[in-house]
């Protein structure tokens, strides 16, 4: 579900971390540029928040980890306060039409066992499992995920 309400922009590294601060999941960990920017600079890279109402409420980073033909979708999150309003689809819409017109050939992604919302929303949307990573804590295994883009 998309939503007209919904602004999507490509940002600085700055505005993505404020977003990053409200996403429930990642515990309110206080990342820093400094520990984003480590993955992607000197990259193809991409960075986007959605806004609804003028409000910065969910994002992704993305960038060309593998140089193979494939656009990595690193980090990903909406603030739990707006969650169902399609900020998500949104943003994965928006990178996967930038990807594509860049030439990528698919879209990667890695979530863990004990995300299933965003597992869930992965499987709905077109993902194909790929590799389960194993952790000694199952719910942690981590699961490779990719959306063909042709």
């Amino acid at each position: 579900m998309e939503n007209n309400d919904i602004i999507v922009k490509e940002v600085s590294i700055e505005e993505a971390v404020k977003v990053n601060r409200n996403v429930i999941e990642f515990d309110g960990k206080d990342t820093t540029k400094e520990d984003f920017e480590k993955r992607y600079v000197g990259k193809d890279n991409l960075i986007i928040v959605a806004y609804y109402k003028n409000i910065p409420i969910g994002y992704i980073i993305g960038y060309d980890r593998d140089n193979d033909g494939s656009f990595y979708c690193w980090m990903a999150g909406v603030d739990n306060n707006y969650r169902r309003l399609g900020a998500l689809t949104t943003l994965m819409n928006y990178q996967m039409n930038w990807a594509k017109n860049k030439g990528y050939n698919k879209l990667k992604i890695r979530t863990r066992n004990n995300r299933r919302e965003m597992l869930s929303f992965l499987v709905k949307n077109g993902f194909n499992f790929v590799s389960v990573e194993q952790r000694d804590d199952i719910t942690e295994n981590r699961i490779n995920l990719e959306h063909s883009l042709i």
